[in-house]
């Protein structure tokens, strides 16, 4: 085999794919790469593959092996048939493309399981950006913040504005808080602060307070950054009468440009992500109450939206992903070597 190219092994999961999940263009534009050998792609919802992702036994992998045809088909699944066995000494990059959550069970075996093998993102730096509480360290860069722990935490935070709680492990607008004075809103659900502080009590949550901007209605943008650089960008709206911008909340989707503000917040960060280990990431950020863009989250597991973005700019972004992601590999590898 050619020493200047490489085996991939892909762990995701299509259970819910569509034609839309980025998966299947990244493969596409991957496998034709002139450093790749081969492309090999493992699904936690086949069942065969339950003894690796759900038990942790890296005895046996089943995996589709992808050529330059790969894509979605909705009758017939490719990621489901005509599988091999594969060999997990075999591979030069693991590619980790599971939605969240990803437990640090899951992580940890990820890790001992390819000790030698890079992994993108790294299975210990996901899951320490996976949690809200991880911005804290980019405070210069987020509206006002404030780990609340305890509801002494909320009330003190709650007195000099309205705030947002949003749970360390949570994902895609689940089990976010709104409170306004006396006034709380769990989702849809409107109750007084008194309810609120009884439920708490009964249950505790470990919440990122955040301060509740007054502009969210002009949009949560998503950046997407591969090797330190920004390759795009979509505004994510919030439907009719909310203030959550999620796009499984009802949100709508647009392509948007970044700012020179988002780009300083890029910088910021970057340096401290790209040594823990993270190659591919989204940020999401929302217009403070200055009239600037400000830090809301940081997502760092299967980030999506490139194709969309790119078939909208007309640009070859997502091969640019590719030979980010190809250059960070060969850099990793001269500095373990």
């Amino acid at each position: 085999m050619d020493k200047n190219k490489y085996k991939v092994l892909v762990l995701t999961d299509h259970a819910k794919h569509s034609k839309e999940n980025s998966l299947y263009e990244l493969m596409r534009k991957m496998i034709v790469h002139d450093k790749t050998a081969s492309i090999d792609i493992a699904s936690r919802a086949n069942v065969v593959n339950d003894d690796f992702f759900r038990n942790f036994d890296n005895t046996k992998l089943m995996v589709y092996q992808v050529g330059n045809d790969f894509g979605f088909n909705p009758i017939e699944n490719l990621l489901s048939d005509n599988l091999v066995m594969s060999n997990l000494e075999d591979y030069d990059l693991v590619w980790l493309r599971l939605p969240p959550p990803l437990s640090k069970e899951f992580l940890d075996f990820i890790n001992s399981t390819f000790t030698d093998t890079l992994i993108i993102n790294d299975p210990e730096a996901i899951y320490k950006t996976g949690s809200k509480e991880f911005l804290v360290n980019f405070k210069k860069a987020c509206p006002p913040i404030k780990v609340c722990k305890t509801l002494e935490d909320i009330i003190s935070f709650k007195k000099s504005f309205p705030i947002v709680l949003k749970p360390f492990r949570e994902y895609g607008g689940r089990g976010i808080v709104k409170i306004d004075g006396e006034q709380v809103w769990e989702g849809n659900r409107a109750l007084s602060f008194t309810q609120f502080s009884q439920d708490y009590k009964k249950s505790p949550v470990d919440y990122l307070g955040v301060k509740f901007l007054k502009n969210v209605k002009q949009g949560d943008k998503r950046i997407v950054v591969v090797n330190g650089k920004i390759l795009g960008a979509s505004l994510r709206l919030p439907p009719m009468n909310s203030w959550m911008c999620n796009v499984a909340m009802g949100g709508t989707s647009t392509i948007a440009d970044v700012d020179n503000e988002e780009k300083e917040i890029v910088a910021l960060i970057n340096p401290t992500l790209s040594q823990m280990g993270i190659v591919m990431y989204g940020i999401d950020t929302l217009v403070g109450d200055n009239g600037k863009r400000v830090l809301s989250e940081i997502n760092t597991t299967s980030i999506g939206g490139l194709p969309q973005i790119a078939a909208t700019k007309k640009e070859p972004l997502v091969e640019q992903a590719i030979d980010l992601i190809w250059a960070y590999f060969e850099n990793s590898k001269v500095k373990r070597n």
